[in-house]
């Protein structure tokens, strides 16, 4: 299974191959994979600026959703995909501390449309 992402401004991306078994499997890991990439993309970028990740996928973002902003702490415990999930936490949190602002947004793609 492969993940990628690709960067508008500059119309450059990056991809990675992602196993299956150990390391986690669920549908999700590949969205999960992609969004780390390019956070960890924007964090060796010398202008550090916004992101904005658009995703097709509802359940990245609403699995990414439970450890942002307020309300009750998750537990990672029992996440199939633990390992890219704490890196996109500890990269989504060195962003907050250095005031940099990341969005997330669900788009529709796979429906057919040309």
């Amino acid at each position: 299974m492969g993940a990628g992402f690709f960067k508008l401004d500059e119309y450059t991306g990056g991809c990675c191959q992602l196993g299956r078994g150990e390391e986690g499997n669920s549908s999700n890991r590949a969205e999960l994979g992609a969004a780390c990439l390019a956070l960890e993309d924007a964090k060796r970028q010398q202008d550090r600026k916004p992101v904005i990740l658009l995703s097709d996928s509802a359940c990245f973002l609403s699995s990414s959703q439970k450890w942002t902003g307020e309300g009750k702490s998750p537990s990672i415990h029992g996440n199939p995909d633990a390992d890219i999930m704490r890196d996109i936490i500890q990269l989504l949190r060195e962003r907050i501390e250095q005031g940099l602002l990341t969005i997330f947004i669900k788009i529709k793609a796979h429906r057919g449309d040309l």
